[in-house]
């Protein structure tokens, strides 16, 4: 009973994260836009924002494929470890990584190849959480136990949306900009 319901948490908590991290990307465009696509064309800047956005969400079919292969092969639970490992990676990376003002033309290369990671960690860690979930649970309560992921999923959206809505409710676009532009990385 312990490990169905320590298989439930991790399952919950890891969609939780993930979705969080991907999620906050997008709540966060009209600010990223500025730091890594700077245009005297805001509109632009903004579409190149969600453009890379979008390419996360190519990749998530790529990642439940790859990551459900792995599954197979050399199991569920170390699959699941890897994607939020692949996950936790980018984060970090797209956490540090300098505006187009310092690095120029490699902020927004870098920015790609990091949004395409975690778009493929994304696909691999909900399609292995739901997958585990389902497997390991009594076969009475299949649909329930997948659906945690499905929650964790909402929750980590709602968290980074929370969090969004937060930030520029409290503070104007302009002290949100200058101090993401007065980091030690931009």
């Amino acid at each position: 009973m312990q490990n169905r319901k320590n298989a439930v948490i991790a399952g919950y908590v890891g969609n939780v994260i993930e979705w969080y991290d991907f999620a906050l990307y997008g709540f966060m465009a009209s600010i990223l836009s500025q730091l890594f696509f700077p245009s005297d064309n805001e509109v632009a800047s903004l579409l190149a924002t969600y453009g890379v956005f979008a390419a996360g969400f190519v990749m998530r079919p790529l990642g439940s494929f790859v990551f459900g292969w792995l599954g197979d092969t050399i199991g569920r639970s170390k699959t699941m470890l890897l994607s939020v490992a692949l996950m936790f990676l980018p984060t970090l990376f797209l956490g540090l990584l300098p505006s187009y003002a310092v690095i120029g033309i490699w902020a927004p290369i870098l920015l790609v190849i990091i949004r395409l990671v975690q778009g493929l960690s994304v696909g691999g860690e909900f399609s292995s959480s739901v997958t585990y979930l389902v497997e390991t649970a009594d076969p009475d309560h299949r649909g329930r136990a997948g659906s945690w992921a499905n929650q964790g999923a909402i929750s980590g959206m709602l968290l980074g949306a929370g969090l969004a809505a937060l930030v520029t409710t409290v503070f104007p676009k302009e002290v949100v900009l200058e101090w993401a532009c007065s980091s030690p990385r931009a």
